[in-house]
């Protein structure tokens, strides 16, 4: 009996590694483990670092005081900035700019991903692939630049143009009712070709048997995308989908501020570059970090909901 009972321990003792396989894990690992390393430096440093100053967003903070001896003053910032003029004008902007970036822009990367899977010939589909994706790596420098050189108001290409066909002139960039077809049109053409690379590679992991299957059945290209390719692609839009509204309160500090004016300053006004103006222009530090965290709850608030609703109706969701 007692031999019986040795056997299966001496068994599971010889699937406990030994001290030199151990290391020699370790020797072959090394050079993964350094690659993840540098990315979980990188999190801790600039991501996880400076939640530390989350602090001063409940203090009166002031740099010759330091975060420790400022003042604590609880939620008064927070309601300085529900009871502030400007609010409802900050709220309305970022709301209608994200809702059309998620209602128009957002379906742009899956439209462009089916359309590059149909093309057949490699070397149109690859020529195509590069243009879509080139202007991801412009800044937003460099694309407001170029469309002030096209529209500007007296010497602007496309406004010479216009004026010499008798159109007349197009203040795109000073009047406020086309600063967010362009702020929309910008997001499309920098971003839509970048995100297309995740959809296509969920295009790739379907089952080619399934089309195969549907050309047998006698279904056409359009009815092949709307039965297989979109349902394969469903759990991958949904993630894309509650990740997006993680920053459903957020539109982006640069483009918007190289895109503001004074003559436009009602409808580009946003939280983000109202955060700007309190933090760095006049020094309150305090309140616009506030208002940053402010931006960060109501993103996660957003996530962890339609996550919920997610898994409530059977789909896999983030977490």
């Amino acid at each position: 009996m007692q031999q019986q009972m040795t056997q299966p321990q001496a068994a599971g003792a010889n699937l406990i590694p030994s001290k030199k396989a151990k290391a020699k894990y370790f020797k072959r690992a090394f050079p993964f483990y350094t690659m993840i390393s540098l990315g979980l430096l990188y999190f801790l440093i600039f991501r996880y670092g400076p939640m530390f100053g989350l602090f001063i967003a409940f203090k009166d903070y002031s740099p010759f005081r330091g975060v420790w001896e400022s003042e604590w003053i609880g939620l008064d910032h927070y309601v300085r900035l529900f009871t502030e003029n400007d609010f409802m004008l900050l709220l309305k902007n970022t709301l209608i700019l994200n809702v059309l970036d998620t209602v128009i822009a957002f379906p742009f990367p899956i439209l462009i991903a089916i359309l590059l899977n149909e093309v057949s010939n490699k070397y149109f589909k690859s020529t195509m692939q590069t243009i879509l994706y080139a202007p991801h790596f412009l800044s937003w420098v460099v694309i407001v630049g170029i469309t002030m050189l096209f529209f500007r108001a007296q010497d602007g290409g496309v406004n010479v143009l216009l004026d010499a066909m008798g159109f007349g002139r197009i203040e795109l960039m000073t009047d406020p009712k086309y600063f967010r077809f362009v702020w929309l049109f910008h997001n499309i053409w920098q971003g839509a070709g970048w995100g297309a690379i995740i959809y296509l590679a969920a295009i790739a992991g379907i089952d080619p048997a399934l089309y195969e299957a549907a050309k047998v059945d006698g279904a056409s290209r359009l009815r092949q995308i709307w039965s297989i390719t979109l349902p394969s692609l469903k759990n991958v839009i949904l993630i894309m989908f509650i990740l997006r509204l993680g920053s459903f309160i957020e539109v982006g500090f640069e483009h918007i501020f190289l895109l503001q004016n004074p003559l436009n300053l009602g409808v580009t006004d946003v939280f983000d570059t109202y955060v700007y103006r309190q933090g760095l222009v006049q020094g309150d530090f305090s309140y616009a970090t506030a208002i940053g965290f402010f931006k960060s709850f109501v993103g996660l608030a957003m996530v962890v909901t339609a996550n919920t609703i997610a898994k409530r109706f059977g789909e896999e969701g983030v977490y």
